[in-house]
This record gives C-alpha cells, structure tokens and sequence, in this order.
C-alpha cells in the first residue's frame, strides 16, 4: 500500500502519463463501440463490421516491429504528445460520412489510428521504468492496467449511447476532445531524457540502411537470450488462444450457455470489473513478490478459471457462472500482466526497450490473427468448447513454464535508471 501512495501522490509525471492513458483510451473504446453499432447500421453487414477489425490489426502486425526503432531514437514523451494530437486530427475526416458510399473514410480512419498507436504504445511502456523508482515498477504496471479496464467499461456503456445520441460526428468529435486532454496532461511531464545525440549523414540510402541496422539489432536483442525468447513465446501462444477467444465467445454465449446479445455484452463487459479490482490490489500489494511469480501465478490461475468457464455448460446450465468466472478472471488477469510488463522492462534497457515491445505488440498481434482465421475455420469442425480450451490450456500451461523458469527470468541486480522527484 506504500507503494501505491507514492506512486500516485509523489510521482507527478507518472500520474499525468497514467491520466493520459486513462483519457485516451476511454475515448478509443467510445469510438470503438459506436463506430461497430455504426457500421453495421450503415451496411447491415458484418462482414462489413469485420473489416475495422482488419484495418485496426494489419498496421500491428506490420508496423509494429519497426515503430520500435523509431521509438527508441525519439524523445518518449513528445512521440506520445505527437501521436495524441495527430490522433485528433486524423478523426476529423469522420464528420464527413454520411451514407454506405463514404463507409471507406472510417476504414481509413481506423488505419491510420492503428498506425500512430505503433508509435505511441511502445513509448509509453517504455517511458514508465523513467519516471518510478524499480521497486515501484509492479505498482506502476498494475495502475496502468486497471486504466485499461476502467476506459474500457466506461467506454464501452457511453459509446453506444452517443452512437444512438448523435451519429458517427459526435463519435468523433469525443473521441478527438479525448485525445486533445491526453496532450495537455503530457505536454506538463517534466522528464526529460538525457540521450547521447548521434549525427546522421548521408542521404536517403544511408538512412534506411541506418534504420535496417537498429530493426536488426532490436531483432536480436529480442531472440538474445532465453528468458526474451519465453516473452515471446508466451505472447505468441496465448496471443492464439485470445483470437480464438475473440472469434468465438459470442457463439459459446449463444450455443452454449442460451444467452441473447444483452447477455453476451454484460458478461464481456464484467471482466472489466473483476481487472479494475485485480489492478488496485496488485498496485496495492504487487510490490511485496516477484513479478516473474505474479506472471506465473497470474497465467496459471488465469487460465484455469478460463477452463472451469467453457467446460461448465457441460454439466450445468445457466449464465450464473460465466458471470462469475468473468469477475473473477480479472483479478488474476491484472496480476499477469503487472508482472509481465514489469519482467520486460527490467530484461531491457533504455536504449533498446521501444523495439522490443514493438516487436512483442507485433507478435501478439499476428498471433491474435492466427487465432481468428483458425477459430472460423475450425470452430464449426472441432466444436466451439474444444477450441476454446486452447486458449484456457494456453495460460495454464504458459505459466507452468514461467514458474519453472524463474532463474532465466531474474535479471541480475543492475544500477536502476533514474527517476524524477517532482
């Protein structure tokens, strides 16, 4: 709890990233939810529908492998600050749909929306380690994760009432006065980096040959040892199960357990309450153990009570349980990934900290695809419950791994970078 009271009241620039964090993403899952009932109110089609999804994957898997490198040679804070005001911006074009006819502009939108958050997501985890003391890091990460759970359940329940309210134009316009209040609370983070500067001359060839050297570079440094070899490993394999999950949970809802579409966004959409409850008691708490356990024990436990949810229709009937497992899975949920960003940023330094996380984002993101394409295509084939309990299997299993690599895991004690007392 000590912990959790110096992070939040004597970390200034931390708490003005965190509210950032928390305003941005809130606007995104306003825009997100109401741009989906948009959409399909415009077509009537969901393949229509499935095409955000693709516009907001393909530049993750793309791009993010190569926004890293950029990361790393920009100032941290003014790339977040940039993004945030080019996100504004480039909603802007969404006060101009009307009709079937202009339904590209929002693909496009979304494009480049999915774009700048290759820059911005990997200069946010990174700038953390900056702006908290190491002890603290644990703390840090589970405030950041239950920002994510917050923004998403308020997100979620104001985007469709403004999509109902006022259209795709007042979606925008939010979602872009979001954005607009990110950038003031960073423009006031009083951090600033001292970074060697490097001159770079030559022209255009030199350049792309230099930024070819520093991707490679970050490439290796992901695949340098075995305990960033298991980072990836694990975002690849439960980055499958969380496709498979994502394609196919609305139909268990439907098959499985009876449920109806209200049934299906209120069960989704507790998870957030069992994440906003896991991310205070691991800030809380979290800072007392390990965050290679915290992983772990966060995957194990994650992914068990995954499987005790798709294996209950079996032998009982009702949607009492999901809610329960739901809640439920959160709290581990928030533990997992405290302890996950915690272990990445003390396996990495400074200087090459933005290409892995890009790199990571980029794997968990084609790995997510993976997942969707082998969820529609065998979903009808295997059966919706077996699918699923890949990606229960993969938690579980995932952090049986974790926990029996705890050695690999542990960086040796190094001098922590510094921080901030503002």
């Amino acid at each position: 709890m000590r912990n959790l009271w110096e992070v939040l009241a004597r970390r200034r620039d931390y708490r003005l990233v965190l509210s950032a964090g928390l305003v941005s993403l809130t606007g995104d899952w306003i825009l997100r939810i109401g741009l989906a009932f948009h959409v399909y109110a415009l077509t009537g089609s969901t393949l229509a529908s499935g095409g955000l999804l693709l516009a907001s994957f393909l530049p993750l898997v793309l791009l993010g492998s190569l926004a890293g490198v950029f990361v790393d040679r920009w100032d941290r804070r003014r790339t977040m600050v940039i993004t945030n005001l080019l996100h504004a911006l480039v909603l802007l074009p969404l006060l101009l749909v009307r009709d079937g006819d202009t339904l590209w502009l929002i693909y496009l939108v979304i494009l480049a929306q999915s774009c700048l958050q290759q820059f911005f997501r990997p200069a946010e985890q990174s700038l953390i380690p900056a702006l908290v003391e190491a002890p603290q890091l644990v703390t840090a990460n589970s405030l950041n994760s239950q920002a994510n759970d917050i923004s998403r359940l308020v997100g979620a329940g104001v985007g469709g009432v403004l999509a109902a309210a006022g259209g795709l134009p007042l979606l925008a316009l939010v979602d872009a006065a979001t954005y607009l209040i990110a950038m003031t609370f960073l423009l006031g983070v009083r951090h600033r980096p001292e970074r060697v500067k490097v001159e770079r001359v030559g022209g255009l060839r030199v350049a792309v040959r230099g930024i070819r050297g520093e991707w490679v570079e970050g490439i290796r440094v992901c695949l340098s040892g075995p305990a960033l070899r298991l980072v990836f490993v694990f975002g690849l394999v439960t980055g499958v199960g969380e496709g498979v999950m994502s394609t196919l949970f609305a139909p268990f809802v439907s098959a499985e357990l009876g449920g109806d579409g209200t049934a299906y966004g209120l069960i989704t959409s507790s998870q957030a309450v069992g994440g906003i409850a896991g991310g205070l008691i691991a800030a809380a708490v979290g800072s007392r153990f390990s965050a290679t356990k915290l992983w772990g024990f966060g995957a194990v436990a994650f992914g068990l009570i995954d499987l005790a949810l798709f294996l209950y229709p079996l032998f009982w009937k009702g949607l009492a349980p999901a809610f329960v497992c739901m809640v439920s899975v959160g709290v581990p949920g928030a533990f997992m990934v405290a302890g996950l960003m915690t272990v990445i940023q003390r396996l990495t330094d400074d200087a090459s900290r933005g290409r892995v996380f890009g790199a990571l984002f980029a794997t968990e993101g084609l790995a997510v695809l993976v997942g969707i394409v082998g969820a529609g295509a065998l979903g009808d084939v295997v059966g919706i419950i077996p699918m699923l309990v890949i990606q229960g299997l993969g938690f579980s299993v995932g952090g049986v791994v974790v926990l029996s690599r705890l050695r690999i895991l542990t960086p040796a004690p190094a001098e922590p970078e510094p921080a901030a007392v503002v």
